[in-house]
């Protein structure tokens, strides 16, 4: 999404959202792209699922399947027509 649809949709000021996009993408959990005079911001993949297998290692217990719902319910709305298997891949 553009930072300024991500604005609007979130009913955040502009200067604020900036910061913490650039926060998530110093975090590699976001990942932008310039499309003409916008830029285009998307969840990054490969981090988000390091964060996610850090959470289930230290607050799981290292048993995914006590965080199972909790990270299905996270990707889903990321990739609601897939599996989490699938969205992740």
């Amino acid at each position: 999404m553009a930072a300024g649809d991500i604005a609007r949709a979130l009913g955040v000021p502009a200067n604020t959202l900036s910061s913490h996009l650039a926060i998530l993408t110093r975090a590699a959990l976001v990942a932008s792209r310039k499309e003409g005079r916008s830029v285009i911001y998307a969840m990054n993949v490969a981090g988000t699922r390091a964060l996610l297998s850090f959470l289930v290692e230290d607050c799981c217990r290292a048993e995914p399947n006590v965080c199972d719902k909790l990270i299905e319910s996270a990707l889903a709305e990321c990739c609601p027509e897939t599996s989490a298997a699938e969205c992740c891949s």
